[in-house]
């Protein structure tokens, strides 16, 4: 079953970009590569199933994100493209270990791995998404990795699972909000419950960064977006991402504004100044987006060297 669709009224057409939105058509020999064999090992990636503008950008430079856990979501958020039904196919128990062997042969510098919501599976795919993971780490180790996971609803024994997995991030979306909240997402995904899943992470794995991305132009207001970003830092997240809402098709929620680059420049700087350790913030900036994922790499990398140091205290090269 695809996206649901209304059918009370009709769609009103979608409005026109503005010019900075406008992106060339992906290309080049690492692109390709990074395509094809993707495509070849039959990988399911967000890249692709949300249409994300960047994708020449990220594939051209050896990153990609991956979803696990199948290609259709149990829940119906209003923003998202990807498909959605009720009772989806069940779990590949190999998807682990192909995943794994397939990530080992692309040889990629940074991978998000992300998921739908699973809530026809009693842990809502946890030891599933953990198992992808702990693979992962042991067939690919000098790729560094992020996950992007579900709320699991709230529950942290399922949350727990993925921490003791140990990516190096772990980031979990709010999308927007708290007002547009019940709008924009499935009522199943509260703005609180997306918080506690982030506040859960960060207290119990304090080792691990977390992250968290906000839509723009859905008509949040400007008190709203500053609220966000304080609840966010309170619960420790320490990496935002900004990006202006695309409407993926006439039967998803409106453009509401398309904010001008120069405003996101001025709410860049509005959250750095609340201590998030880096903020991406852009028209075109997505959850996964590489500019960030850069800096993490940096960043992980700086924390992998401190970490081996001889009985002496003397740093170790990497």
């Amino acid at each position: 079953m695809g996206t649901p669709q209304p059918v009370a009224t009709a769609a009103k057409p979608r409005a026109k970009k503005p010019e900075w939105l406008k992106v060339r058509l992906p290309s080049g020999p690492v692109y390709e590569k990074v395509k094809s064999t993707l495509h070849d090992l039959k990988l399911a990636t967000v890249c692709e199933e949300s249409r994300c503008p960047n994708i020449g950008e990220c594939w051209g430079g050896g990153t990609a994100t991956v979803m696990v856990m199948g290609d259709t979501c149990t829940r119906g958020c209003r923003f998202c493209n990807i498909d959605t039904s009720k009772t989806p196919l069940p779990l590949d128990p190999d998807e682990p270990r192909n995943l794994a062997t397939a990530i080992a042969k692309l040889g990629l510098h940074y991978l998000v791995v992300t998921s739908v919501d699973r809530d026809d599976v009693a842990d809502g795919g946890a030891s599933h998404f953990a198992a992808c993971i702990t693979e992962l780490l042991t067939r690919a180790p000098e790729t560094l990795l992020e996950v992007l996971i579900p709320d699991f609803d709230g529950r942290d024994e399922c949350i727990d699972l993925i921490g003791k997995a140990n990516p190096a991030v772990i980031a979990h979306n709010v999308e927007t909000v708290e007002r547009l909240t019940p709008t924009v997402r499935d009522r199943r995904a509260t703005y609180r419950q997306s918080l506690h899943v982030l506040d859960h992470v960060k207290k119990t794995f304090p080792h691990i960064h977390t992250k968290s991305s906000i839509m723009l132009g859905l008509g949040e207001t400007e008190d709203e977006l500053l609220q966000t970003f304080r609840d966010l830092r309170e619960v420790g997240v320490s990496v935002l991402t900004l990006g202006q809402y695309l409407r993926p098709s006439d039967w998803h929620l409106e453009v509401k504004e398309f904010v001008t680059p120069e405003r996101f420049a001025e709410l860049q700087k509005k959250a750095e100044a609340m201590g998030f350790l880096y903020v991406a913030s852009g028209p075109l900036v997505r959850s996964s987006y590489k500019a960030a994922e850069l800096f993490m790499a940096g960043l992980l990398k700086q924390e992998r060297t401190q970490k081996k140091v001889t009985s002496f205290g003397v740093p170790v090269e990497s």
